[in-house]
């Protein structure tokens, strides 16, 4: 079991690994629907009632911190956003560590707010700071290899599960309202939600749910 355990963990981290380096993601537009950026702005520089500023974890430019495990969400996809901040609400995702503030912090949010900061954050410029691995290997984390994560995200698993690129397109870079972009996404925060849609504690969406139970058990039993 622990041999299991530990073969999964290490594919997990190289496929986060492979989608970090991939490139830059593609903004999703918001045109169709009634979102306010302006106000979004305010909440997620300067917070509102209960809730604190966005910044103050994910970043000034919303491009995530490894250290907090909090994800990038500049220009990962409008609708993406909304659906998790929605789920968060209703208590349809419920995430563990720091990230369990969510919860509370998506209910004090009006419908109209979680859309605003959405659109704002799907404004901002697109720029590609990708995770330092080599400090982050220096600390202690476990780090993937790309270039054996690269098999998994081109071509999958031969008759398990279908490639990253396959939903998530090249590089990585999404196909909003439906798959978000992983092309720029912060390494802890990946690593993080393939463990927990590998282990179920995130359950938010069965189709990433059974491709990262797939994956596990594939790689397992292969090797």
């Amino acid at each position: 079991m622990r041999k299991s355990t530990s073969m999964l963990s290490s594919w997990l981290t190289i496929i986060a690994a492979t989608v970090l380096v991939s490139g830059t993601a593609v903004s999703a537009e918001v045109g169709k629907v009634s979102a306010n950026p302006a106000n979004g702005k305010v909440i997620f520089t300067q917070g509102k009632g209960d809730v604190p500023a966005c910044l103050s974890c994910h970043g000034e430019n919303a491009l995530g911190n490894d250290a907090m495990g909090a994800p990038r969400l500049a220009n990962i996809g409008y609708v993406y956003i909304v659906k998790q901040l929605t789920n968060f609400a209703a208590d349809k995702r419920v995430p563990s560590g720091l990230g369990a503030v969510m919860n509370g912090f998506a209910k004090a949010l009006s419908e109209q707010d979680r859309r605003d900061v959405a659109a704002f954050v799907d404004s901002l410029p697109r720029k590609f700071e990708p995770s330092d691995l080599k400090a982050l290997k220096a600390e202690g984390q476990q780090v993937g290899q790309p270039h054996l994560g690269k098999l998994l995200v081109h071509s999958g698993v031969k008759g398990k599960v279908a490639s990253c690129y396959s939903c998530h397109g090249f590089n990585g870079r999404g196909a909003d309202p439906i798959f978000p972009a992983i092309g720029n996404q912060k390494y802890v925060y990946l690593v993080n939600q393939l463990k927990s849609w590998r282990d179920g504690t995130r359950n938010n969406d069965p189709v990433v749910g059974g491709v990262s139970y797939d994956a596990g058990c594939g790689e397992n039993a292969d090797r």
